[in-house]
C-alpha cells in the first residue's frame, strides 16, 4: 500500500489536490489500531474526482473506471485497488437502493460514513489526521462501535452497514455504542432492499474470521438471519437429545469455533450448516429417544438452496453440501475397510480432509464426555490405499463404448449398470483398478 501511497503523492504534487487529498476508512483505522495494512486503498477530496482521475491516469494499470453520478472513480496502482471518492452528502428515499449525492465538506463525508472509527481522515500530503466527526478518536481508543449520525439514520440510509457492524463488533474487538444493536433490531427489516449478492460478500467475510460463530449468533440474536436465511430459525432451541449439552443452532456455532481459525470458507459453511435439516426431520422414538433420520441428505439441500439464494456459485455450494451430506457417514464404520476408503477417496476427491476435520469438529462438539470417535484408524487406512490406489483410477476399467462391444449391447440404461458393477468391484478390491482383462471376463461371464 504505501508504494501505491507514495506513487499518488508524486502524481498530485504541486496541483490543488497537493493538500486536498485524504486516506480515509480502514487503512487508517487499522494503521492507529497497530493492524496489518489494508489491500485497498480508500481516498476522499473536496475537489471533482474527474481532474485527479486524469492526474492518476498514468499511473493506473487498468483504465480508471469513473461513476460521475456518485462522484467516485476507479483504479489500480503498483498493484493495488485505488478508489476516489469527492466528498458528498446522501440521501435515500424510500425503499431506494440509490442513494442521492452532492458535494458537500469533509465533515459532511464523515457523517454520511459507517461508524466514527471509520470516519477518521489522514491527509496525504503530511500526514495529519482529521477527526471530522469529533468522535473518532475517543471511540478508537475506547474500542466503541458507534455511528456519526442516529443509529438508525445511517442504518436507513445503508442497511447493510448492519451487517459491517457486527462483524466490525467481533473483528476489532469493539463494544456496540449505546443503542447500536437496539437500532439493528427495530431495522432489521430495512435490510430486504439490499441485493444478495452485497449480503453475502459480507458473510464471506465474517465466517473467514476467527469470531465467525460470535458474528452469526449476533446475526440471528438481532433478528437479521431471519430476513435472508429463514431456514436457520428453527435450530434455535431445537434439542437433541442426551448425547448433546446445546440445540442445533449453538452446536453448530461451537461446530464452526473449532473449524474457522482455519481460514477454510468451504469447511466453515459446512460447519455452519451441517445439521441445518434437523429441525425437519427430529422425531422421539417410544423410549423417548431423539432422532433425526436423513438429517444429512436433506441438510444437503437446504444448504444448497440458502446459499443459492445468497447467489453462490455452483462451484461454491456443491463442495460444501457435499461435505453436509456425508457428515454422518464415518460414524457409520465399526471397521474402516479398504474398499470403505476407496469409495470415501471416490466420493469425497480433493475434500477428504475437509471432511475429517468436519467430523472431528462435530464429535468435539457433543457434551462433555461423550466423543467416541477416533480419527487415526481412518486416516492410516486412507494413506494405506491413497498409496496403493491413485483416486482417478478408482473407475471402471471400460468404457461404455467397450462395454457396448464386448455385450453386443446399444447405448442405454443396461450399459450403464454394467459399468456401475464393474466400478463397484473396483471399490470391493475384485477387480484390479484399470485391469482391463479381467473386466472384460466379467462382462463375458455376465
Amino acid at each position: 500500500m504505501e508504494s501505491a501511497l507514495a506513487t499518488i503523492r508524486q502524481a498530485v504534487r504541486g496541483t490543488p489536490y497537493e493538500d486536498d487529498l485524504y486516506l480515509v476508512g480502514g487503512a487508517v483505522r487499522d494503521d492507529l489500531l497497530g493492524l496489518p495494512p489494508q489491500a485497498d486503498v480508500d481516498l476522499v477530496a473536496t475537489g471533482p474526482v474527474e481532474p485527479l482521475v486524469e492526474l492518476l491516469r498514468p499511473a493506473s494499470s487498468i483504465p480508471p473506471v469513473v461513476y460521475e453520478r456518485f462522484g467516485t472513480a476507479m483504479l489500480r496502482i503498483e498493484g493495488v485497488p485505488v478508489e476516489l471518492v469527492r466528498a458528498r452528502k446522501e440521501s435515500y428515499e424510500g425503499l431506494s437502493r440509490k442513494p442521492q449525492v452532492e458535494p458537500a465538506t469533509l465533515h459532511d463525508d464523515a457523517l454520511r460514513r459507517d461508524f466514527t472509527a471509520n470516519a477518521l481522515m489522514r491527509r496525504l500530503s503530511d500526514g495529519a489526521l482529521l477527526d471530522p466527526t469529533g468522535r473518532g478518536f475517543d471511540d478508537l481508543r475506547a474500542h466503541v462501535l458507534r455511528t456519526p449520525l442516529d443509529p438508525g439514520e445511517t442504518f436507513r440510509d445503508d442497511p447493510l452497514r448492519m451487517l459491517r457492524a457486527v462483524r466490525f463488533r467481533w473483528k476489532l474487538g469493539f463494544e456496540p455504542a449505546p443503542g447500536l444493536y437496539d437500532a439493528i433490531r427495530e431495522s432489521a427489516e430495512r435490510l430486504t432492499i439490499v441485493s444478495e449478492e452485497r449480503i453475502r460478500d459480507e458473510l464471506r467475510k465474517m465466517i473467514l474470521q476467527p469470531s465467525a460463530p460470535d458474528s452469526f449468533a449476533d446475526l440471528m440474536a438481532l433478528g437479521l438471519l431471519d430476513v435472508f436465511a429463514r431456514e436457520l430459525r428453527p435450530m434455535v432451541r431445537c434439542e437433541q437429545g442426551h448425547w448433546h449439552h446445546l440445540d442445533v443452532w449453538n452446536h453448530s456455532l461451537l461446530v464452526l469455533r473449532h473449524v474457522a481459525p482455519l481460514g477454510d470458507e468451504t469447511l466453515s459453511w459446512a460447519a455452519l450448516l451441517h445439521d441445518v435439516g434437523k429441525p425437519e426431520t427430529r422425531s422421539v422414538d417410544a423410549h423417548g429417544h431423539v432422532r433425526f433420520f436423513g438429517h444429512e441428505d436433506l441438510g444437503a439441500r437446504r444448504a444448497a438452496d440458502l446459499l443459492r439464494h445468497l447467489r453462490f456459485s455452483v462451484r461454491e455450494i456443491e463442495p460444501i453440501a457435499r461435505l453436509v451430506r456425508n457428515h454422518m457417514r464415518l460414524g457409520t464404520f465399526t471397521e474402516f475397510s479398504p474398499a470403505a476408503a476407496r469409495r470415501l477417496l471416490r466420493d469425497l476427491g480433493e475434500d477428504v480432509e475437509r471432511l475429517l476435520r468436519l467430523v472431528d469438529a462435530d464429535a468435539s462438539s457433543l457434551a462433555p464426555g461423550v466423543r467416541q470417535l477416533d480419527l487415526a484408524p481412518v486416516r492410516s487406512r486412507l494413506e494405506e490405499v491413497r498409496a496403493a490406489t491413485p483416486t482417478e483410477t478408482l473407475v471402471s476399467p471400460l468404457s461404455g463404448r467397450e462395454i457396448m462391444a464386448i455385450a453386443g449391447l446399444p447405448a442405454g440404461e443396461a450399459v450403464g449398470r454394467i459399468k456401475a458393477r464393474l466400478t463397484e468391484a473396483v471399490l470391493d478390491g475384485r477387480l484390479a483398478p484399470g485391469d482391463k482383462d479381467a473386466a472384460r471376463a466379467l462382462v463375458s461371464g455376465g
